[in-house]
C-alpha cells in the first residue's frame, strides 16, 4: 500500500509505461537474462539499462546499483535452497539418506542458479551490502546445520564459539559444534562453486554428491557411533 501512494513511484511509473513491479522485474529479469551470457564483473548498469528496456532514473529509483540487483537475485535463489534444506533438520531413522537429500537439493539449486550464485561467490567481497548478504545467508544455513549435528551428538549450538572444545564440542570429535557447521557449510560452497564453473571432478554432480555425502557422515556419524 505504501509503494502505491507514493508520488515518486507513480511519477517514475508513468515515465517507464509500466507499473512498480514490472519495472523492478524487468532489471532483475534482464540482468539475470546477462549473467548466462557473461560474468557480473562484465556488466555495466548501461547493459542492464539496454537488456531491460528501462530509463536510467527508473533503475537508479529502485536499485542503488548493479551489486543491489544481484543482492535481490541472490535471495530469490538462495531462499529455495533454504526450502529445500528444511528436511535436513527433521529426525530420521536414517540420517545418511536424509544428508544426500540436502546435498542433492543443493546441487540441483546451484545448477538451476549458477549464473547468480557463480556471480556472488565471485564478488562479495567487492561490495560492502553484498558481502553482510551473503555472509548472513551462509551464517544461517550454518545455524541449521549447527542445530542439527547438536540435537544429533546431544551438545549445545549455542555454545560460545570461543570457548573451549568442552562447551558446545562435538561427542564425536571433540570440535566445537559451531566450528564443525561452518566448516562443512562453507566446504560445501566452494564445491558447489567449482562444480558450477565446470571443474573436475566436482562437475560431475553424482562424484560431488557421493564426495560431501561421505565427507558429512564421517564427520557426523562415524564408523561405530552410527
Amino acid at each position: 500500500m505504501a509503494q502505491e501512494a507514493n508520488p515518486a513511484r507513480r511519477t517514475a511509473a508513468a515515465r517507464t509505461g509500466h507499473d512498480d513491479r514490472e519495472v523492478r522485474e524487468a532489471i532483475l529479469a534482464a540482468t539475470r537474462r546477462l549473467l548466462d551470457e557473461r560474468r557480473f564483473d562484465e556488466l555495466s548498469v548501461a547493459d542492464i539499462l539496454t537488456a531491460a528496456g528501462v530509463a536510467r532514473g527508473s533503475f537508479y529509483f529502485y536499485f542503488a546499483g548493479k551489486h543491489q540487483v544481484l543482492a535481490e537475485l541472490t535471495r530469490r535463489a538462495v531462499s529455495r535452497g533454504q526450502t529445500a534444506a528444511e528436511p535436513w533438520l527433521a529426525a530420521t531413522d536414517d540420517p545418511r539418506e536424509t544428508i544426500r537429500h540436502g546435498i542433492s537439493e543443493g546441487a540441483k539449486l546451484w545448477r538451476a542458479e549458477a549464473p547468480v550464485l557463480r556471480a556472488v561467490v565471485e564478488n562479495w567481497r567487492s561490495d560492502e551490502e553484498l558481502g553482510e548478504l551473503w555472509l548472513s545467508l551462509m551464517g544461517a544455513f550454518t545455524g541449521a546445520t549447527a542445530e542439527r549435528i547438536a540435537a544429533d551428538q546431544g551438545t549445545d549450538a549455542g555454545a560460545d564459539a570461543s570457548a573451549s572444545t568442552d562447551a558446545g564440542a562435538n561427542t564425536d570429535t571433540g570440535a566445537n559444534t559451531e566450528h564443525l557447521a561452518a566448516a562443512l557449510t562453507w566446504l560445501g560452497e566452494r564445491l558447489y562453486y567449482l562444480a558450477a564453473i565446470g571443474v573436475e571432478p566436482f562437475d560431475d554432480e553424482d562424484a560431488l554428491v557421493d564426495v560431501l555425502t561421505h565427507i558429512w557422515m564421517s564427520v557426523l556419524h562415524p564408523p561405530g557411533h552410527r
